[in-house]
């Protein structure tokens, strides 16, 4: 009898489990982002609750923004740093996956890296922080949907404005004037290196820091864009490439 209802127990999870994944193919719908701004993310739920938890009152700073009106450089360095292969792949980058894989297998841990910016965007906008199998199969089912869904311009302006770049800065245009005093659309190629660089940990890093990860990703960042011809070096006057013999 015991055994018995041990099993029914057993299924009534699995069931749920497969009901919860399935779900995700129907819920919620992501047609609305073609033309819709959402107002609030998941992401931006979760930080309130902490907030509230942790008895701050505090409140989401955002600002949104068309991808015309933010700087080509800062949308370079977000792509390179993030996801190089945004505009060639539908949704996941297999090789990144693969190499996150073996380091998880190494370290005995679960952070599934190598996320795309279209992945990212689904984890932000529906689910939570969380690092576990079930979520991320969640976001593998909505990051299907969102590249089947909206152009790759779209998703890239829907993650640009939603992606937190400090506590409770969310979206590139709060983030511009927050640390920069300036718009998104000015930004240049060494603020937007360091913008990017912070994505990964936006709580943890300051892109006005000077911290040695700060500085050396940064610059990294800064020097692919040189040679991939995104960035050309400013010359002083004083420059012996420009100056007469």
């Amino acid at each position: 009898m015991v055994r018995k209802s041990l099993g029914y127990t057993a299924l009534a999870v699995i069931l749920w489990f497969i009901a919860d994944i399935a779900v995700c193919f129907v819920y919620p719908d992501v047609s609305v982002l073609k033309k819709e701004n959402p107002r609030n993310t998941a992401f931006m739920e979760y930080r309130q609750q902490q907030w509230k938890d942790r008895g701050i009152k505090k409140k989401i700073v955002q600002k949104w923004v068309p991808l015309k009106r933010i700087s080509p450089y800062l949308i370079h360095a977000v792509v390179i740093a993030e996801d190089d292969k945004f505009w060639s792949h539908e949704g996941f980058d297999l090789d990144a996956m693969h190499v996150a894989f073996h380091k998880d297998l190494k370290k005995k841990t679960f952070k599934a890296g190598g996320s795309t910016i279209t992945q990212q965007l689904a984890k932000n906008l529906y689910l939570s922080p969380a690092k576990n199998p079930l979520r991320k199969i969640r976001e593998a089912i909505l990051t299907w949907r969102l590249e089947r869904t909206l152009t790759k311009k779209r998703i890239l302006e829907l993650y640009l404005n939603v992606a937190q770049w400090g506590d409770g800065i969310f979206g590139i245009e709060a983030a511009a004037e927050h640390f920069f005093g300036k718009t998104a659309s000015t930004l240049n190629p060494h603020e937007a290196a360091r913008l990017a660089t912070v994505l990964p940990s936006p709580v943890r890093y300051n892109p006005l820091g000077e911290t040695r990860f700060i500085r050396g990703r940064s610059g990294e960042l800064y020097r692919i864009m040189v040679r991939r011809g995104i960035v050309v070096p400013e010359y002083r006057d004083d420059s012996p490439a420009l100056t007469d013999p």
